[in-house]
């Protein structure tokens, strides 16, 4: 049986903050706003997942109202969550990834951002596709004042 799930995550853009995006840290002036290192690849793919297995949301198992999840790495938090869908008898099948930015240009972190995923998953950087695209200027990502991410996942029982 095969199952898909769907992840969408948003976090503003804040001085003194790190940007990481799925699991790099990419220099930039300003980084994600959030309790955990606001990792909104990660956070997408995790609630992609969850959404497959019909096991909730990233919110559910890692709230924000719990301090343990600090500043938290979103690699981390996502490997766990492969965890928990895979000792639910799922199997990962594939994971497609589009982010949504103006800045800054994601191309050079692609690969980093897929292998680092496939480690955290134990899946093979075939399964995994990341794309990025601008909001050309419209709405709060355009303004550079955010970034999104959205993920979909193919799981199988």
């Amino acid at each position: 049986m095969n199952r898909i799930g769907f992840g969408y995550d948003i976090h503003p853009l804040v001085k003194k903050r790190k940007l990481v995006l799925g699991g790099v840290s990419i220099p930039f002036v300003k980084g994600l706003k959030g309790h955990s290192d606001a990792d909104v690849v990660c956070h997408a793919i995790a609630d992609a997942l969850l959404g497959a297995a019909a096991m909730g949301d990233i919110g559910e198992h890692f709230p924000d109202t719990d301090e343990k999840y600090k500043d938290a790495s979103s690699i981390d938090l996502l490997k766990k969550v492969g965890d928990i869908v895979k000792d639910s008898g799922f199997k990962i099948n594939n994971i497609d990834v589009a982010i949504i930015a103006e800045n800054p240009k994601i191309s050079p972190y692609k690969i980093e951002m897929m292998e680092n995923i496939g480690l955290a998953l134990g899946l093979e950087e075939n399964r995994i596709s990341i794309k990025a695209t601008t909001h050309e200027k419209l709405g709060d990502i355009g303004k550079g004042k955010a970034i999104a991410a959205y993920a979909v996942a193919l799981v199988e029982k």
